[in-house]
């Protein structure tokens, strides 16, 4: 499960180097996925839960539920970084895809919610990716709305000379 954890990571890797161009954006991006992963294995821990192979599928499904979210907020705030300065770019970028990643988020926790509170037949199966879903997108979607965007103008102020440092508010 480890070598398919990280080719999945690496293959989203690769997709988004391409899809950007640099290394610096899909690091960035990738960034929220330990934290998505970390919520979603406390979410586990707390409804004693265990790992077993639908927690890992729905490991696997968060990556990529999680990284959609990094992709807009990136991909906006390069865009508008053509036109106006970082700050304005990420603070900008921030929160007008916010609806949207609200919206995944949203969409996609209340689907499985009735994963998670089933109790018919294969109710283990359906639980575990649920708890996964649920506590992976909840918590990373938390970190990608605050973390993201904070290490974004970090990394961005200190790739490029001309911007003058970060502040967020």
């Amino acid at each position: 499960m480890a070598l398919l954890f990280l080719l999945a990571i690496v293959f989203i890797f690769a997709i988004l180097v391409i899809q950007f161009e640099n290394f610096i954006d899909p690091f960035i991006i990738l960034l929220t996925v330990p934290l998505a992963c970390l919520g979603a294995l406390a979410f586990v821990w707390t409804l004693k839960g265990s790992i077993n192979i639908y927690t890992q599928i729905g490991l696997i499904t968060l990556i990529g539920l999680i990284t959609k979210h990094g992709i807009l907020i990136v991909e906006f705030a390069n865009h508008l970084r053509k036109e106006i300065p970082l700050n304005e770019a990420i603070i900008k970028a921030a929160s007008l895809r916010l609806r949207p990643i609200l919206m995944t988020t949203g969409a996609m926790m209340f689907g499985a919610i009735p994963l998670m509170l089933s109790h018919d037949a294969g109710h283990e199966t359906q639980r575990a990716i649920g708890i996964v879903l649920v506590g992976g997108l909840g918590f990373g979607t938390l970190f990608t709305l605050f973390v993201l965007p904070t290490t974004y103008c970090i990394i961005k102020s200190l790739a490029d000379k001309k911007d003058q440092g970060c502040i967020i508010s």
